[in-house]
């Protein structure tokens, strides 16, 4: 008689119970064996029906081969439930056993079955569950004491170090720096669910919230409207904002803690919709009263007409400056390699 050895995998990030179909039937064949003793899927296996019997997980994998490969032996199939880890050293050993078997002679099939699998996405409950891990007792002192206040200045430094790794065009370093982003977003969703009544949402209510804007800001994608290319989706995303404000100002929303260029830009385009005029006054006047009488106010508004004469002609103040600084750098570096600098 062949003896049926077979390994079934399964995402530790699919609800239990929720299996193919060949993973069932595999279940269901034979004698099912898991070292894991809390296994997800033991007790929907349970309410089908299916046993499983606890292997002491002390046992070495070379022993758990051995005694899967007897059962196999003696009932025909015996199935191995790996645990959310996978298991790689049972499936090896499994594996050697195997191969070890048909030396002898012995007819041995080994199968692995994947029962589930990661859909995309996934691994974002893996966020959820260790930023549950670490803001629990005994998890870390430190996260432990942080607030949405605390951590605001994280918040603005990371999405800095993406935005420069765009500027590298590092995309190893974009997805790392992504990644310390998304630890934000998860912190302040973990913070806000610990919260008290009324104030108390997640890091669901943060994504569904997301999903809705998403949907009633694409009409052209979830709806009947149609587009004729990029500038009409741009128009139409400020028509929907524009009536989801309700009467509240156009500038209301932007962000006063934003770049001093990216600021003056942002609101100058704002009024621009609006008709309203945002110019300070002529570029080469200003330039020449600040010369005069350099303070802060002449200072300012030299800048800000600066900004609006580059706006004016596509060109992003903010990008413009930020290139010269990084240029500047730059040759400060090589004067340094060169010597020419302590």
């Amino acid at each position: 008689m062949t003896a049926r050895l077979v390994l079934i995998v399964t995402s530790p990030r699919v609800p239990a119970g929720l299996l193919t179909y060949d993973a069932w039937t595999a279940l269901r064949s034979g004698v099912v064996m898991t070292r894991d003793q809390d296994h997800p899927h033991r007790d929907a296996l349970a309410a089908a029906g299916v046993v499983t019997e606890a292997v002491d997980p002390s046992h070495p994998p070379v022993a758990i081969a051995r005694l899967l490969l007897n059962v196999a032996r003696e009932s025909g199939t015996a199935v191995w439930l790996a645990g959310p880890g996978g298991d790689d050293d049972v499936a090896h050993a499994l594996a050697d056993a195997g191969v070890q078997a048909a030396e002898r002679g012995e007819q041995v099939d080994l199968e692995v079955i994947y029962g589930s699998w990661d859909v995309p996405g996934a691994r974002l409950l893996d966020v959820v569950t260790t930023m549950d891990r670490l803001r629990s007792p005994g998890g870390c002192p430190w996260d432990a004491q942080q607030t949405h206040e605390s951590l605001a200045p994280y918040l603005l430094e990371e999405a800095y170090e993406a935005f420069q790794a765009i500027e590298d065009a590092d995309g190893d370093a974009l997805r790392d720096e992504l990644g310390d982003v998304l630890l934000q977003v998860a912190f302040h969703a973990r913070l806000a669910e610990e919260a008290g009544e009324g104030e108390r949402w997640s890091i669901d209510d943060v994504a569904a919230g997301l999903v809705d804007k998403l949907v009633r800001r694409h009409p052209h994608v979830f709806g009947d409207r149609t587009v004729s290319g990029a500038d009409e989706v741009v128009a139409n995303w400020d028509e929907i904002k524009a009536a989801e404000r309700a009467g509240k100002s156009a500038v209301a929303g932007v962000p006063m803690a934003a770049p001093a260029l990216t600021l003056a830009a942002t609101l100058q385009s704002k009024a621009a919709k609006l008709g309203v005029d945002a110019a300070a006054g002529d570029l080469s006047e200003l330039l020449a009263a600040f010369l005069a009488d350099p303070d802060a106010e002449t200072a300012g508004a030299l800048l800000w007409a600066t900004v609006e004469a580059m706006r004016a002609r596509d060109v992003d103040a903010e990008a413009a400056l930020r290139a010269k600084a990084r240029a500047f750098r730059d040759h400060v570096m090589t004067a340094e390699d060169a010597g020419f600098a302590s």
